[in-house]
């Protein structure tokens, strides 16, 4: 299990969760850390495979993307979604990188998961990262 992640990508926006993904596992490579990616359909899936998969890795990567709409659902998925990690992540003392991007349309998710501006999958990999060592 030694310095093995495991990254949680949601799949539902398939362009941006690549990129996420990307910037994740360069950033791991990087630092030497082995990987596993599994795909969530949706953010609101990514606790429950985190949650199954709690003891076998060392620290996960939760990546996916939320775009609101017209409807309280988006308010609904990045608020739970968001608190459930959390909870994860403190209740069993594991390190849980959030690359989970909120977004009010679809071009601030692909500036914020584009592999050379903002992407916040190199991000959430770095803190897992540095809360490891």
């Amino acid at each position: 299990m030694k310095n093995r992640i495991l990254i949680v990508s949601a799949n539902y926006y398939k362009e941006i969760s690549k990129n996420l993904e990307l910037g994740a596992i360069n950033a791991l490579k990087e630092n030497g850390f082995e990987y596993e990616v599994i795909n969530a359909p949706g953010c609101f899936e990514i606790p429950y495979l985190i949650k199954k998969n709690i003891s076998n890795f060392k620290g996960f990567i939760s990546l996916g993307c939320i775009i609101k709409g017209d409807t309280y659902h988006f308010e609904v998925i990045a608020n739970e979604t968001s608190r459930k990690i959390i909870d994860l992540s403190v209740d069993f003392n594991v390190p849980i990188g959030f690359g989970v991007l909120t977004c009010y349309d679809l071009e601030q998710a692909i500036i914020r998961s584009d592999v050379y501006q903002k992407n916040k999958g190199q991000e959430a990999a770095l803190a897992c990262i540095e809360l490891l060592k």
